[in-house]
């Protein structure tokens, strides 16, 4: 690296303006977010908007340590995996937690995966159990673990939620021989990190508690049981568990869970509901702004304080357009990442009366945490104002990937930066810019998409020679994944036969918008593709 030989305190290492926050030590995740629970037992906690299913605060901790009993009662051991296959619903964070609690490891995964991308999560874990409802079911039956299913309808050759935690009601006191710690793992959700393949990230108990201490740290103790949040974002993604369902939890809150976006049912819940707080992504945005459908509302009813928009940049223009609609609603922007356990940066700032971090920035520092940014090149470390790759150190950083030394190593260096393949820089007033990736992810509505899990689909293809996937900007989507292919020159294909053939191999985000045939792929001389140039080609001739 090249700091090596550098005395620490001449790196150009920047630190939170907020005084660092505490840390409690030996309390394990479930146990810091459901801390006081019983003082709002008869408090609604959870709430789905569609069916009105809710879950009093007395509710959750009853059953989350009802089904942490159930789980040891069935063999679960200490560190052992168990993958959840679960939209959002009441039951989500009840099932997550209730497996940290017996000292298992949350492995979250998208119901709406294809078998065979499940069934690669399920192995790669070594998972030995899986959680899934009736229309992920069929999905999973087949994968060799036994499945816990939720719901109402029995369903055969599974084992049912309500039987489960029944019998373990039952079974009498079940004595815990290996107590849970806080260096325990507790979750293992799986990213595509700063290269193409999903890996899966070890997150502890220390990690995830010291990640909501810092960012919970502007909650002022009048909030505490006020702030009601929107759940819409997949629970499945780190920032829908921690970030949501954890964090207001934790403050004693209530979540009102949505399983997916339709403008009228979203408009619905946050009047309802009395929504203080909604994290969303900018095509919902733009929804809010631009639909008709808004207009059959009184917007003057919201009781909507902000929205936090993360995973995808948000544009200018639709920015000022609504605030113009929604006037006092804040506008936050975050930045965060699995490896760090969720949100490493974002706004609000107590000492500025929650005043906001500059638009189009991402936000300041949170206590605890320490960020540079190097030179991608030389590893040298840079002052304000200069661009260079986002590393954070903080305990949030994640153990390392699971069974992947190489990668590991690759992203979190000898002294503990976590490297994020982000490019972007600090200003004078301790604002961040994030201003463009080194790694080469696709968020395609915010999931994560790789391209070169894609090249290595369309390169499968008996007519492909040669290809490039990337990114072009999307005003709906925040950015599609496009392809640039070399075809065999007797290929008798269209381009949209190469769309359908990656499109009934891959999960809906996952598919290819625009595809466009070419006679070569531009390389360096290592033999990098090199995508931003077709970004640069494309996006100008969109225009």
């Amino acid at each position: 690296m090249g700091d090596a030989g550098v005395a620490e305190e001449d790196l150009h290492i920047f630190r939170s303006r907020f005084a660092s926050v505490p840390v409690p030590d030996n309390i394990t995740l479930p146990e810091f977010v459901l801390q006081d629970a019983q003082k709002y037992s008869e408090k609604v906690a959870i709430v789905e908007a569609a069916t009105g299913k809710a879950y009093t605060y007395g509710e959750v901790v009853r059953n989350v340590q009802r089904f942490a009993k159930a789980l040891r009662s069935i063999g679960l051991r200490k560190g052992n995996v168990v993958v959840v296959a679960l939209p959002n619903l009441a039951i989500y964070p009840i099932v997550s937690l209730g497996i940290m609690a017996a000292g298992g490891v949350f492995s979250s995964v998208n119901p709406q995966s294809l078998e065979s991308e499940i069934r690669k999560q399920v192995e790669d874990s070594e998972a030995r159990l899986l959680v899934a409802n009736e229309v992920a079911f069929d999905k999973v039956k087949d994968l060799g673990i036994p499945v816990i299913t939720v719901g109402d309808d029995i369903i055969p050759d599974s084992i049912n939620w309500e039987e489960l935690l029944h019998a373990a009601d039952r079974a009498g006191q079940a004595d815990i021989q290996d107590p849970v710690t806080q260096s325990d793992l507790c979750a293992l959700p799986y990213s595509s990190g700063t290269t193409g393949t999903s890996k899966g990230v070890m997150l502890t108990h220390r990690n995830l508690v010291s990640n909501l201490c810092s960012t919970l740290f502007t909650v002022a103790p009048e909030m505490i049981g006020h702030v009601c949040v929107l759940g819409l974002i997949p629970f499945f993604h780190i920032y829908g568990i921690t970030g949501i369902c954890c964090s207001a939890l934790r403050n004693k809150g209530k979540v009102v869970v949505m399983g997916r976006f339709e403008i009228r049912a979203f408009m619905d819940a946050l009047i309802k509901h009395e929504v203080t707080f909604a994290p969303i992504v900018p095509a919902i945005m733009l929804a809010m702004v631009k639909s008709p459908v808004v207009n059959e509302f009184d917007i003057s009813r919201l009781n909507l304080k902000s929205v936090m928009t993360a995973a995808a940049p948000l544009a200018p223009d639709l920015r000022a357009a609504f605030e113009e609609k929604y006037i006092g609603v804040q506008i936050q922007e975050a930045y965060g990442l699995t490896e760090h356990s969720c949100i490493t940066l974002t706004h609000v700032d107590p000492r500025k009366g929650h005043a906001m971090a500059k638009k189009n920035s991402v936000g300041f520092i949170l206590p605890n945490l320490e960020v540079k940014f190097i030179d991608p090149d030389t590893g040298i470390s840079l002052p304000k104002n200069t661009r260079g790759e986002v590393c954070v150190r903080s305990q949030c950083v994640m153990q390392g990937y699971y069974k992947n030394r190489e990668e590991t190593e690759r992203t979190i260096d000898e002294s503990g930066w976590l490297h994020t393949g982000d490019i972007g820089y600090i200003d004078d007033d301790g604002d961040i810019f994030i201003v463009d990736r080194i790694k080469e992810l696709i968020k395609y509505k915010g999931f994560q998409v790789a391209p070169a899990e894609l090249e290595a689909l369309l390169l499968s293809h008996p007519s492909v020679e040669d290809v490039a996937v990337f990114s072009l900007p999307d005003e709906e989507a925040g950015e599609i994944p496009t392809a640039c292919v070399v075809i065999r020159k007797d290929a008798q294909e269209k381009e949209v036969d190469l769309i359908n053939y990656v499109a009934s191999r891959v999960a809906s985000y996952k598919r290819i918008r625009a595809l466009h045939f070419v006679d070569s792929i531009p390389k360096s001389a290592s033999g990098k593709i090199l995508r931003r140039l077709l970004r640069e080609k494309y996006q100008g001739e969109k225009k």
